[in-house]
């Protein structure tokens, strides 16, 4: 380090928390929020870049994850969302391929079997589904339907005595190529309603294709899903997933998950800018000295804060049962915009290395395009809290 340069371990706000809302949580929320941040600084981050740039997926880190247990922290452990939120951004922060990885297999899968699945159903699938004994896929967006997947549904399901007969296709499921179980979402040619299936990956007519030449996610295994009069027994269809308003339960808490992504990427985005920026040295100085870079630094924390403040709230809410659709989509909305403002300002900060992934932030860059596209585009969660607040719908 040059001797004009500063130690950035010695700076305050270290973890960019700029307002202290770690304080919120409770001392047991706390320390179980720092061994996870210990581990992901030990276990992820250090090979983060590596897989990101060969567009793989680090297998071995899915033992270690299961040891950790930090599977469904809300549900079956009895954490707060707001910890269960932070626990998310950590995730991102450090990586957001392996955050997408836990927020597929324990935000999207696991949390179909929690919330559709019947008591018998969840005893018989969730133990292995925590161990990480069987990982998990959520298959409901499709070639012809991203958006529009609520009416536009085409993957069929036909019932004939006690099984069912899938046939479609699915386009971006993440975990696919490597899946042991995953949920397809399929309409009943019976009532035209949307409806939950357990599909296990080595039936008879299923296959998963990896999606190629990716720019943003890379290390995730995302894949085409075909279904060719896939066969699922009657006791596989999940109970009380008979409509896309049942489907909506699930997605509702975890596009507060992808908001909670959003603020794990401006994290990042403020970790590897504020290094940066005191470590390299310009025209005999710090760039961190200059004004304009400054004021840059201070754009992104304000963005991080009020993503994280906004998320805060609605995490209280949630615990309180209080939270609805809508706020949801504000918030992955709002968050994912002030993420894509974040990440740009950082890549500029870096300059010419800002898009290199060796030093980061072009992977974090990258990676937010993703996040402002799932779980709902920001023009689409936009509409819905716009239905909200005028009662009129503008969607097609």
């Amino acid at each position: 380090m040059s001797k004009n340069a500063v130690d950035i371990n010695n700076l305050p706000y270290a973890d960019g928390d700029f307002y202290s809302f770690e304080q919120l949580l409770n001392d047991a929320e706390r320390e179980r929020l720092q061994q996870v941040r210990d581990f992901l600084g030990k276990e992820v981050k250090p090979i983060a870049v590596d897989y990101w740039n060969r567009a793989e997926f680090p297998m071995d880190l899915i033992p270690k994850i299961a040891e950790l247990d930090v599977m469904s922290p809300v549900r079956r452990q009895g954490y707060s969302n707001l910890f269960a939120g932070l626990m998310h951004a950590e995730f991102t922060r450090a990586d957001t391929s392996v955050a997408t990885f836990m927020g597929v297999h324990d935000g999207l899968f696991t949390g179909s079997i929690e919330a559709l699945a019947s008591e018998e159903q969840k005893a018989e699938w969730l133990p292995d589904i925590y161990a990480m004994k069987k990982i998990g896929a959520f298959g409901l967006t499709e070639p012809l339907g991203g958006s529009d997947v609520a009416g536009g549904t085409r993957t069929t399901a036909r019932r004939e005595g006690d099984r069912w007969i899938l046939n479609g296709a699915k386009r971006w499921i993440g975990n696919a190529t490597f899946s042991d179980w995953v949920v397809i979402y399929a309409r009943d040619e019976a009532d035209n309603q949307v409806k939950a299936f357990l599909v296990d990956t080595t039936t008879p007519g299923y296959s998963a294709t990896k999606i190629e030449n990716k720019i943003s996610l890379r290390s995730v295994q995302n894949a085409d899903i075909t279904l060719q009069n896939v066969v699922v027994p009657d006791d596989f269809k999940l109970a009380n997933g008979n409509s896309f308003r049942d489907t909506n339960k699930v997605l509702k808490v975890t596009r507060l998950a992808v908001a909670w992504q959003a603020v794990g990427q401006q994290l990042a985005t403020f970790d590897v800018a504020r290094r940066y920026a005191v470590e390299r040295i310009q025209f005999g100085r710090p760039l961190a000295s200059f004004q304009l870079v400054q004021d840059q630094l201070v754009q992104i924390l304000g963005n991080t804060v009020a993503s994280m403040s906004m998320m805060v709230r609605l995490s209280q809410l949630e615990d309180q049962g209080l939270a609805k659709d809508e706020q949801s989509a504000l918030a992955k909305a709002y968050t994912t915009a002030r993420m894509r403002e974040s990440v740009a300002l950082g890549r500029s900060i870096l300059g010419g290395n800002g898009i290199v992934t060796d030093y980061e932030m072009a992977k974090i860059f990258s990676d937010a395009e993703a996040i402002y596209s799932y779980e709902g585009t920001y023009e689409i969660n936009s509409l819905v809290t716009a239905r909200a607040i005028t009662g009129i719908s503008a969607i097609v």
